[in-house]
């Protein structure tokens, strides 16, 4: 895991830094991998069975607690900019079903003023999506993900894994929940005002533990009952 102190030392060329932080996540991202890819093979398996399909495509912003200053060292907020977000879902059984998300920061933040950063936020849930009307539903959904900061270095790095980047990665898990409202507007395409409750473990490079995420998002049904 990253240790604050080296965060605050890093020079403008990040030197050292990549390998530091590389080493720290490989395990996070194993098993991060591994749960994506139970996770889209149970959304196969799912697929061959579903009532609906939807997937959508929208903008949100961050709100995290205030930065703080603690031992002589400020901790940030990772709150904060625009997020584009990707998500889509399949209703398998009673408007009950899977649906995975992700969510990354447009522009690259910076991080005690002068270090290059962009968050990630991807998560994997079970939902449930009550009607209301012939065109308006509700969507309640729970699940575990990660945050993903990337810590731009300015240098290239190379792994058989990975391939060349120009960032190092630090990983945390994270539970979510939230929920919408999908209003049908244009046959099956529809609206979505959204909220997003991210609760991060470890997330010591930061003054908070939990974002909120709230945005509106464009989709479209397939297979709408």
């Amino acid at each position: 895991m990253i240790e604050v102190e080296e965060l605050f030392a890093i020079q403008p060329d990040m030197t050292g830094y990549t390998s530091n932080i590389t080493i720290s996540s490989e395990k996070n991202v194993k098993k991060l991998t591994l749960i994506a890819a139970l996770f889209v093979f149970g959304v196969l398996v799912s697929a061959a069975h579903a009532q609906q399909i939807d997937v959508a495509f929208g903008a949100s912003g961050l709100s995290s607690g205030q930065g703080k200053t603690t031992n002589g060292l400020f901790f940030p907020t990772v709150g904060g900019g625009t997020y584009p977000d990707f998500s889509a879902d399949v209703l398998i059984y009673h408007r009950v079903g899977l649906e995975g998300d992700i969510s990354w920061r447009a522009s690259q933040n910076l991080y005690g003023g002068s270090q290059p950063f962009r968050p990630i936020f991807y998560d994997f849930n079970a939902i449930w999506n009550p009607q209301l009307s012939k065109r308006i539903s509700v969507e309640l959904l729970a699940g575990i993900g990660a945050e993903n900061l990337r810590f731009y270095t300015g240098n290239l790095s190379c792994s058989f894994v990975t391939g060349c980047t120009n960032y190092a990665s630090s990983n945390h898990f994270l539970g979510d929940f939230g929920g919408g409202i999908r209003a049908y507007f244009w046959r099956d395409a529809f609206i979505r005002p959204e909220v997003r409750l991210y609760l991060i473990n470890n997330n010591v490079e930061f003054s908070s533990g939990y974002a909120t995420r709230y945005g509106v998002s464009l989709g479209y049904t397939f297979g709408r009952h």
